[in-house]
């Protein structure tokens, strides 16, 4: 592709996606197609010739657009919300371009060098110990998959070499990838003892004393535990600064999962959700989900980059990884499984610089705002109640009624496509949930949600208060 060509179809393009961030409530929310709908429509082999640029644009357009759920859409509620922001995008575009690989500091100064100043000035505004060390990863998944592996690590020097029957504890709400990390280590379902929790869905610190006293009484090894700031089930918060007490006093791993409450303590009167934080070994918190930069960034931050490195580095690197660089010089693939490592970090540069923590403080504020509102709505209307405490910018709620009057409820509101909402399970009881994060997000989208959501519903209700149809 000549330089004249690709100038031509990157216009087609950015056009092409400046409109639809301006039109995209136009747009479904939700796809409506069948499966193997898209399938179905393109060749079942790839095209001997290539095809011009015009032609590939106008099949997205006409094959593939129909087909997406439109995770950008300001009244996309479900799951957690995200934001390609404007200069996120075109962070991702640039790093795109360069299509730099920093697997150590001399493939990548920049990148390297940018993703340390990056999270270095999203820990200040976080209010995170100096020492804590950052890197990036891709999802928190993969984050918390490496602090697994650091407490493992931990523990085996601990012990003064490999130890059998290592357990790990979390909340009985947290996310089911500290199961999978837990699984891939080689921690067996034995082993992962989910602690219970109390009214408001946090994790009982009692609970998770006495799990601990009875595994050391069983001859078993307790090595990491796992709290939770913003579960995914209903934003709750589990009692960290206990926790960390607990962890401290028998010398257990502490990682922190704030991937979705974490960016709330940018604001100052949100900072108290972090308090323990200090004494965590690891903490990840994810950009991706309530800081405005596209799918996808994780952050990982550790007081502890040593253990790290010492179970994911190799004594001898292989001669093609070996540099003469001196020691200030940091090569983030010592710290983590991948080799490969995309320019992930220009994309937050750009977000926190173009919004500043004032600006991103302002949104945040806006969104907390929002929820509380509908918070306000749900509760002044008698055909419905809230599931959870409201902390955040997630809510939790449902009908008076069945688990099976509410998965209607979901179903006939987000078959209109004009909002997407998900559902969990709280209390045995199926619920709504309503989170609001994304960056264009308004009043109006909100209102235009509840209102679609009360007109769904029932209007009348049975002398049991359950709603008629």
């Amino acid at each position: 592709m000549s330089p004249e060509e690709f100038r031509a179809a990157a216009h087609q393009t950015v056009d092409w996606i400046a409109d639809y961030l301006r039109d995209i409530r136009d747009y479904p929310v939700l796809a409506n197609v069948e499966p193997g709908a898209v399938t179905s429509r393109l060749p079942k082999s790839g095209p001997e010739r290539g095809e011009s640029i015009d032609a590939i644009l106008e099949d997205f357009r006409k094959l593939i657009v129909p087909g997406v759920t439109h995770w950008n859409h300001p009244r996309f509620f479900g799951y957690f919300s995200v934001s390609g922001s404007g200069p996120g995008i075109l962070g991702e575009m640039l790093a795109a371009a360069l299509n730099t690989n920093h697997m150590v500091w001399k493939t990548g100064p920049s990148a390297t060098e940018l993703e340390q100043v990056s999270l270095g000035w999203l820990r200040q505004w976080l209010g995170l110990p100096e020492e804590f060390f950052g890197i990036i990863h891709d999802t928190a998944s993969t984050s918390t998959l490496h602090a697994v592996i650091a407490a493992r690590e931990a523990a085996r020097e601990a012990a003064g070499g490999p130890s059998a029957d290592l357990v790990l504890y979390t909340s009985e709400h947290a996310h089911l990838s500290v199961d999978r990390a837990a699984l891939v280590v080689g921690i067996g379902r034995g082993n992962i003892r989910h602690i219970l929790i109390d009214d408001d869905f946090r994790m009982r610190p009692e609970a998770l004393d006495a799990a601990i006293a009875a595994d050391l009484a069983a001859g078993r090894k307790p090595f990491c535990v796992i709290p939770t700031l913003g579960t995914t089930s209903s934003s709750s918060l589990d009692p960290l600064p206990e926790i960390a007490a607990i962890a401290q006093r028998y010398g257990l791993w502490l990682h922190v999962d704030a991937a979705y409450a974490g960016p709330a303590a940018v604001l100052d009167e949100y900072r108290h959700i972090l308090k323990g934080a200090e004494l965590a070994d690891s903490l990840v918190v994810n950009p991706h989900k309530w800081l405005f930069t596209p799918i996808d960034l994780s952050a990982l931050y550790t007081r502890r980059p040593e253990v790290f490195r010492r179970a994911l580095s190799l004594d001898q690197a292989p001669a093609y990884l070996q540099t003469a660089e001196n020691g200030g010089a940091v090569n983030f693939s010592d710290y983590s499984i991948a080799l490969g490592r995309r320019f992930r970090a220009l994309k937050l540069w750009f977000v926190l610089r173009y919004y500043g923590r004032e600006g991103i403080a302002e949104i945040l504020r806006g969104h907390l705002r929002m929820a509380r509102e509908f918070a306000a709505s749900v509760q002044a209307d008698p055909r419905f109640e809230l599931a959870a405490p409201v902390l955040f910018s997630l809510l939790c709620f449902r009908m008076h009624g069945s688990n099976d009057d509410n998965r209607e409820l979901l179903d006939r509101v987000n078959s209109t496509g004009r909002a997407f909402l998900s559902g969990t399970q709280l209390r045995g009881k199926f619920v709504l949930r309503l989170a609001i994060g994304n960056i264009a997000t308004t009043d109006a989208d909100v209102q235009e949600t509840w209102d679609l959501i009360s007109s769904s519903a029932p209007q009348r209700r049975r002398p049991d208060g359950a709603p008629e149809s």
